[in-house]
């Protein structure tokens, strides 16, 4: 028996300003407490506006310009098994670098840490959203599809015979030779 997550709730969870929201105030956190473990990247004062600049930037450059770079960059990503994508998570780290003034990134290799940090939090710092919203996650069972499906089937043969069909000669002959074919 398979059992499937149904992916348009899944969606709709994530999607609307609500999910955008939950998602940025969970990156900030992730944001803030990574900065704490790693000592090459840093918010100059330790402002919690600049943190969630940092994290408005780098929602916007995964959403935007990192499908682009997973594009290009998609033969390299395959031959490594999808190990690439830290490497893109990192210069899409750099990138927010250069774009917000007070977050800054000693080196490539902070960069990469970072985003392997974040990506950790940010999975577990979703995880009570995800609990307190877990009716949302429903398990469908593809016995009840079939099920469905057969009774759809069953409901458009009905219709099928009961509206009148007007055949012509050609197609009864047709038919007469079809059956004759068969066993």
């Amino acid at each position: 028996m398979k059992r499937r997550i149904d992916i348009n709730r899944v969606r709709q969870q994530s999607s609307g300003p609500q999910g955008f929201l939950a998602r940025t105030i969970i990156l900030t956190l992730a944001i803030i407490i990574a900065i704490r473990i790693l000592p090459g990247v840093r918010i100059e004062g330790g402002s919690v506006l600049v943190a969630i600049f940092t994290a408005l930037v780098i929602s916007l450059l995964d959403n935007f310009i990192r499908p682009i770079l997973i594009f290009i960059t998609l033969p390299f990503t395959v031959m490594t098994l999808g190990l690439f994508v830290f490497v893109i998570n990192a210069v899409i780290i750099e990138m927010a670098a250069a774009l917000v003034e007070h977050f800054q990134v000693d080196s490539f290799g902070y960069a990469l840490l970072f985003s392997l940090i974040i990506t950790a939090l940010n999975y577990l710092l979703e995880l009570p959203n995800r609990w307190l919203n877990r009716e949302k996650y429903q398990v469908r069972n593809d016995n009840d599809l079939d099920e469905e499906r057969y009774r759809r089937c069953v409901e458009f043969l009905e219709e099928l015979d009961r509206e009148p069909v007007e055949e012509d000669e050609e197609m009864r002959r047709e038919q007469q030779g079809d059956q004759q074919d068969c066993p």
